[in-house]
């Protein structure tokens, strides 16, 4: 199985790079990389599914867009995600989004937003593409 994320060094806050071999994937990477920040890496229960759409101007935009998403069902609907399937188009993504409610698992950690702090997605070569993130913490 081909790795999704690896943590990078950064001085104050949590900078991540995640793969994929679609665009499609490397974000459903990314939100695997959030989702295990926030768990400290335990494994979260695939016991709800939601559906989310989200716009943007870039992939880029849509990147810090998506994040922030996930990180919002997490503060307001107390939501940590497990699992996404992605669709990404011209300015907009929908995606399916499994997971659980927080309350069921002890000492998580918090993400305040995501940033656009390094922020990059791009096709490095034919059907491998890289995403860079940095999240305030």
């Amino acid at each position: 199985m081909a790795k999704k994320f690896e943590f990078l060094e950064h001085t104050a806050d949590i900078k991540f790079r995640a793969f994929g071999k679609s665009k499609d994937e490397v974000f459903e990477s990314c939100a695997l990389a959030l989702s295990n920040i926030i768990s400290r890496g335990q494994k979260i229960e695939e016991k709800k599914k939601k559906m989310i759409n989200v716009k943007g101007k870039d992939d880029e935009n849509l990147l810090y867009n998506f994040l922030e998403e996930l990180i919002y069902l997490l503060d307001a609907e107390s939501f940590i995600v497990s699992r996404t399937r992605v669709k990404v188009g011209k300015g907009k993504l929908s995606a399916e989004i499994w997971g659980d409610i927080v309350e069921e698992y002890n000492d998580l950690d918090h993400v305040k937003a995501a940033t656009y702090a390094e922020m990059y997605i791009k096709e490095i070569k034919k059907g491998k593409w890289e995403a860079q993130v940095v999240l305030d913490v």
